[in-house]
């Protein structure tokens, strides 16, 4: 009885990871809350194997290919919403651990407005006061 216990554990566990790469999600913490993206076959291939011994794991930890990666999917902007309570789950091949980097966001600087456009409305705004 004791054999066909453990062939029933790895039978759900197969069947856990075939869902995983069938159509399975990568779960990215944000400081918002965690969002959820939809890689493709080969990435999820990819996903399985770095979640392959624990569920979460912070970015820090990847090596760089894989950071490129979860980078990717991320800037490819395939994000997907978790269905409502009572309707089935996709599952979630792992989670990834966004920190807060120590450095600020660097963002572009506006661009400085042309003194021609600038007279315009000053003279505007001058006829108007009059």
């Amino acid at each position: 009885m004791a054999g066909s216990d453990n062939n029933r554990v790895v039978q759900v566990g197969q069947c856990m990871w075939i869902e995983k790469l069938a159509g399975g999600v990568l779960e990215v913490d944000t400081p918002i809350g965690p969002r959820y993206v939809q890689p493709n076959f080969q990435q999820r291939a990819c996903l399985l194997w770095i979640f392959r011994n624990f569920p979460s794991l912070p970015q820090q930890v990847l090596h760089p290919w894989e950071r490129q990666l979860i980078d990717r999917l991320w800037s490819e902007n395939k994000f997907v919403s978790m269905p409502a309570m009572g309707e089935p789950n996709r599952p979630v091949i792992g989670r990834i651990e966004r920190r807060m980097s120590s450095q600020p966001e660097v963002l572009p600087l506006p661009k400085p407005v042309s003194s021609s456009t600038a007279a315009v409305p000053e003279q505007g705004r001058q006829v108007a006061s009059a």
